[in-house]
């Protein structure tokens, strides 16, 4: 089933953003991935998340490779997040295919968060007409500023 998007202009999305734009956002200041994170926190649009994307957005971020970003930033950013965030509590696991099956928990949240959007650098990772849009931050951009 699909459901339509709210109008963006009027009500608050709900989110799940997979970690690739975290990382993109914190690699690349002021560029769409960050701006697109900054007009979501400014409008109040919910980030749905749980334990799993919680410690995925961690750990990834702990990496060796991403030692350039400066650990106060994302720290900061993550809180923020998780501040206007909602845990969600995922009552029925995704059994459908994907391309990446670390992917599944952000389905699973979608899914269960009853989301609007997954918000993400790789959309062709993930399945459609699940009933959320798979939105890149370009998209997501474009749908908020109407």
């Amino acid at each position: 089933m699909h459901r339509a998007l709210p109008p963006a202009t009027v009500v608050a999305l709900r989110v799940v953003v997979d970690t690739n734009v975290i990382v993109s956002a914190l690699l690349h200041p002021a560029r769409q991935a960050d701006c697109a994170l900054e007009a979501m926190l400014r409008r109040g649009d919910r980030v749905l998340y749980d334990a799993r994307i919680e410690r995925e957005y961690r750990e990834v971020l702990a990496r060796p490779k991403f030692k350039s970003i400066e650990p106060g930033r994302s720290k900061a950013l993550l809180a923020r997040l998780i501040d206007h965030g909602e845990t969600v509590r995922v009552v029925e696991p995704y059994s459908g295919e994907l391309l990446d099956p670390d992917d599944r928990c952000f389905v699973e949240v979608a899914l269960a968060g009853e989301a609007d959007v997954l918000l993400t650098g790789n959309g062709r990772d993930y399945p459609r007409g699940l009933g959320f849009e798979v939105l890149d931050p370009t998209a997501l951009m474009r749908l908020v500023e109407g």
